[in-house]
């Protein structure tokens, strides 16, 4: 079988790689709303209200899901949508190697659509289709874990066929392979991890180092200086673990616990804001002298400014993922499980690394990557070690009731 060979870049192409993720307006969308929280889903009536639409209650395996009818042996072709900035391109800007070689290999053409540019949005672009059991034209889709969970939930996602996927089920990092919204990956493979962690400007902060969520709340030296981020899952969950509970298994009172402890960070006046991606500008100018942050931003700042630093609080960080699904009524369901079996293909999943720098969910690539780009295969915000995937935390997926709710009180601290 012809394999896919990833070719090494020069210096010049990987710095043209890293300003087509850091400017633009498909950058800034990509990055900022990458995160969609449930509470832009109550904001707009979205999952907040599946209930009154007349949405069937959810559901671990509904029969829509269960009765695709699968066109791949006749139709060789897959409909892929992504978001923006989120697959490897050639040096003409247009050509998409990894796609174009999955097609000369399999004979599978691939309609690739960067048609998603946030969770809540897409979410309600496919809905209406979803809920009346009918094919939404997707064979693909990447959704970020807790939107995932939803879909799955609601009967939306087909079950994978596993002997499709030999090289998805034997080469997955193990720090993915159980979420509790898809324990064993029976709907899902993830496409990326994506880190939050502490970042600090090390010229702002008189060259101290800061590695803590304590740090942030109380360090007087950074009052006024500090911002956490708008989306609750990664503020909530870094705050949990600061606070010796697992954001994998808080009760309510915990959750109340970390509100009320970020509270009085905005109270004094130790918290300046919270925010998208938007802390970037500030964190590189110095404004911002430390804050959560989300890693991929944190690699492309380090690119461009080496006072940039970054640390894994002791307590330990948050971990979620963007996640691959069939929808229910995908007229190309084995095809598309070819596709997502080709990604965990160690040199494709290199390639694909090396173009986004997000953490890779594939064992195995790292003399690949270092093929590539020696210092990114080295990047454990890229390619976690043992000791730093030991120390992830994934936040656990809520009830309805429970989003409602939570997301309500963030708002509310946050002032949204």
């Amino acid at each position: 079988m012809e394999q896919y060979e990833p070719e090494r870049l020069s210096a010049a192409q990987i710095a043209a790689m890293r300003r087509s993720l850091t400017s633009g307006r498909g950058a800034l969308t990509r990055r900022s709303l990458l995160r969609a929280s449930g509470m832009g889903a109550l904001a707009i009536g979205g999952l907040g209200t599946l209930s009154a639409c007349g949405i069937p209650p959810a559901q671990r395996e509904g029969d829509a899901a269960a009765a695709s009818d699968d066109h791949s042996a006749e139709e060789k072709q897959v409909n892929f949508s992504n978001w923006t900035e989120y697959m490897d391109i050639g040096e003409d800007k247009k050509s998409r190697p990894t796609l174009e070689a999955f097609t000369k290999r399999t004979g599978i053409s691939v309609k690739y659509t960067e048609d998603i540019n946030d969770n809540v949005e897409f979410f309600g672009k496919i809905k209406p289709q979803m809920a009346a059991g009918q094919d939404t034209g997707r064979d693909l889709i990447i959704v970020t874990d807790w939107l995932a969970a939803r879909i799955i939930r609601l009967g939306w996602a087909q079950r994978l066929d596993a002997s499709n996927l030999p090289h998805a089920f034997a080469n997955l990092s193990a720090q993915f392979r159980t979420p509790d919204w898809d324990p064993g990956r029976a709907y899902s493979y993830p496409w990326t991890g994506i880190p939050t962690v502490i970042a600090y400007n090390s010229r702002a902060t008189g060259g101290r180092k800061v590695d803590s969520v304590t740090q942030l709340l109380d360090d007087p030296a950074l009052k006024g200086r500090v911002s956490f981020l708008s989306e609750m899952r990664d503020t909530i969950g870094m705050t949990l673990l600061d606070q010796g509970k697992d954001p994998a298994s808080f009760t309510d009172a915990d959750y109340d616990a970390a509100i009320n402890r970020l509270q009085k960070g905005v109270d004094k006046k130790q918290i300046r804001r919270f925010t998208g991606n938007d802390y970037t500008a500030d964190l590189d100018k110095g404004d911002i002298a430390a804050c959560v942050a989300w890693a991929g931003d944190i690699i492309q700042l380090q690119a461009g400014n080496p006072d940039i630093k970054y640390a894994i609080p002791a307590a330990g960080y948050i971990t979620s993922s963007d996640n691959m699904l069939v929808p229910a009524k995908a007229r190309h369901k084995t095809n598309a499980e070819k596709l997502m079996d080709y990604y965990y293909e160690p040199p494709v999943a290199a390639r694909l690394a090396a173009f986004i720098n997000f953490v890779c969910p594939v064992d195995g690539v790292r003399d690949e990557l270092a093929r590539i780009d020696e210092k990114m295969a080295a990047n454990t915000l890229i390619l976690p070690d043992r000791e730093m995937a030991a120390r992830s935390h994934s936040f656990r997926s809520l009830s309805t009731k429970e989003e409602t709710a939570y997301e309500e009180k963030f708002a509310k601290l946050i002032g949204a």
